[in-house]
């Protein structure tokens, strides 16, 4: 027998009494034999929404089953049958003991309810003992196989006692108690029934509500059943007539078969669980009260109190984590709600391209095509790496390399680790898969309503900080060129201008000589007719290399245009000035004999120094260089280039 047993669930819904009641099960007999347990859970079909089902069922494709040494599956709680086919075949290629609650397999462990006998007593319950014929019927999704199972005894036992099926008698939810609310606005459209039989409580309950809206009692004027016997139920006003399961003896069973099998005990594969109908209020039978009052107010005061704890904990997170505006910024703000759901370890799992748009080449050319592009969203699965900008672990914050996916988390599997249980939850915008959290031995996940609320805010405020900072990096790059010369990569004018304005402005101030600088490329025309615009572009390349090179203190360059470049300076002479255009031909006489070009690369240049005032412009005194500059290039009339060239 193996010393650490690992087994996985895999279950949709955390906070209905149906799943809880199995996971607690599970959590007993995992504790009392040293069995640790990882929980691969979503929060889906609690809407319309199919790209947010999309991002939460996505957490099952983790779940690497040959890792393990046993699968318990919930799959009637994964309400969509791709993903519930899909856990399956995946659990049938796994090669380990699989037990599948509430669903019959040929190749797995299988612990169910007989849903048809249920469900068949409960009907005959109504015709036989109440005397009804007008029974309607609340049933949940189509795909689910309880809810057909449930279904189709109903429909058995009219036909058995000879009362018609109507169509306009049933209705088809998805275990939802807006489904009552909806079904009641059907029934009411035509003759009323006697009874109305529900699929699940949720149902039941909507169902009530809706008739006591109408002014409709229950039951003296229609009588109404549900299914799972829940505290919500039976503790309702009036109390629901239901169909007790023994969910937790479900849960420690499923457990202890996977333990028989790894020990090699023989065992039954398939186990039938008892249910019984429980007949009280909401059918007429049972006036007696469940509960002891003021047990009743003890537990709902509990319940309020730590409702409102975690309705404070969730608002908090919540307002704490908007408007941060960087990944470092947002797990600094998440950190003290880490420590409030009390847990040994948690972990911020990101997908390597997460960080698409933020921390990509700033130099690709569809920089802003690529980072906007869906063709990089992950959807299925969780991508190649995984980043974790936040783990914690026994009160302690340490730093965690990345690892592949397919490893769902560092030392998972190592002996030396403690038993316990984790939660692996997904993090999603919608389809888009952003990671997930994984959360060891907290009671939050299991205990509270708003553990859901809690995971979406984590994904919804890191979208969020996904989104700022791939705005400050595209408008960085907008900005960029907008003020930075693509070719040259210098300034531009617009640069030059933005970057000039506040030094300018300055010296204007504080009557501080500026140096204006105007460059002029010799025989960029010859070079670009006689060897190609790339060999032109190339030139204009290293003159801005040679620039960028001289100017090492306060100096701003540009490229000004075509072939001209523009050099500003605060506190310059004319010493300072010829020392800067001597510096520059030296730099071009070293870069000719270092590249070898088929040209010579050559500038004429000039300069203007001033005392700027106020009503002077500083591109007045551009104008002022690029006459001086002019006067060089004038001298320089000998050059073959500029014998050829564009310039006069």
């Amino acid at each position: 027998m193996k010393t650490h047993v690992h087994i996985a669930v895999i279950v949709s819904t955390l906070d209905e009494e149906y799943q809880a009641g199995i996971l607690s099960g599970i959590r007993q007999y995992a504790f009392a034999n040293g069995i640790t347990l990882e929980h691969f859970a979503a929060f889906a079909n609690i809407g319309d929404n199919l790209g947010h089902d999309t991002g939460e069922y996505n957490i099952f494709s983790l779940a690497d089953f040959h890792q393990f040494d046993g699968v318990i599956l919930l799959i009637n709680t994964i309400q969509n049958p791709e993903y519930s086919h899909a856990v399956l075949e995946r659990a049938h290629h796994a090669d380990v003991p699989v037990v599948c609650i509430d669903k019959d397999d040929p190749d797995f462990y299988t612990i169910c309810i007989d849903n048809q006998k249920a469900m068949q007593n409960m009907v005959e319950h109504f015709i036989l003992h109440h005397g009804y014929t007008r029974i309607n019927y609340v049933s949940g999704p189509e795909n689910n196989i309880e809810s057909r199972q449930r279904l189709q005894a109903y429909q058995n036992v009219l036909q058995k006692y000879g009362i018609p099926i109507e169509e306009q008698r049933i209705y088809h939810g998805n275990f939802l108690s807006s489904d009552g609310i909806g079904a009641v606005e059907k029934f009411l459209q035509g003759v009323l029934p006697q009874a109305i039989v529900c699929a699940n409580d949720n149902m039941a309950i909507g169902v009530m509500n809706a008739l006591m809206m109408q002014g409709i009692r229950v039951p003296e004027d229609i009588a109404v059943s549900g299914f799972d016997y829940t505290y919500h139920a039976r503790n309702y006003a009036p109390a629901l007539t239901s169909v007790k399961r023994p969910l937790e003896r479900v849960g420690q069973l499923a457990c202890r078969k996977i333990m028989n099998h790894i020990q090699g005990i023989s065992q039954e594969k398939d186990e039938m669980m008892e249910t019984h109908c429980c007949f009280s209020q909401s059918c007429g039978c049972n006036q007696e009260i469940l509960m002891n009052t003021d047990e009743f107010k003890k537990r709902n005061f509990s319940v309020l109190e730590s409702f409102s704890v975690d309705i404070s904990l969730v608002g908090r997170m919540a307002s704490a984590l908007v408007g941060c505006d960087s990944l470092e910024h947002y797990t600094e703000r998440l950190k003290p709600f880490i420590q409030k759901i009390k847990c040994k370890e948690f972990y911020l799992c990101l997908c390597d391209n997460w960080k698409q748009g933020i921390m990509a080449d700033e130099t690709e050319e569809n920089y802003l095509m690529h980072i906007l592009s869906p063709d990089h969203y992950t959807i299925d699965g969780y991508g190649g790496m995984i980043l974790v900008p936040l783990a914690y672990k026994n009160g302690k914050y340490f730093d965690m390399p990345d690892f592949p996916a397919e490893e769902m988390l560092p030392g998972l599997f190592d002996d030396a680790n403690e038993r316990g249980n984790y939660y692996f939850m997904p993090l999603h915008f919608g389809e888009r898969a952003m990671g997930y959290c994984v959360i060891k031995d907290s009671e939050f996940p299991v205990t509270s309503k708003l553990f859901h609320n809690f995971m979406i805010n984590i994904s919804n405020s890191l979208e969020s900080v996904r989104k700022i900072i791939c705005l400050d990096r595209v408008t960085q790059k907008l900005n960029k060129l907008y003020t930075i010369d693509t070719l040259a990569n210098i300034n531009n004018r617009n640069g030059f201008k933005i970057a000039c304005q506040h030094v300018y402005q300055e010296c204007i101030d504080q009557q501080i000589p500026v140096m204006l600088m105007f460059l002029d490329m010799d025989g960029l025309k010859y070079i670009n007719d006689t060897f190609g615009h790339k060999a032109g572009d190339n030139a204009i390349c290293c003159m801005a290399e040679v620039i960028r090179e001289a100017c090492q203190g306060e100096e701003i360059c540009c490229r000004f245009g075509g072939d001209e470049f523009l050099i500003f300076a605060p506190h310059y002479t004319e010493q300072k000035a010829q020392a800067l255009g001597d510096q520059i031909q030296v730099l071009l006489t070293n870069m000719n004999q270092r590249k070898h070009f088929s040209y010579t690369l050559a500038t004429s240049l000039g300069w203007h120094i001033t005392v700027p005032q106020a009503n002077m412009n500083l591109f007045q005194i551009v104008t002022i260089a690029d006459k001086a500059m002019y006067e060089q290039k004038k001298r320089h009339k000998n050059s073959r280039y500029l014998k050829k060239s564009d310039k006069p």
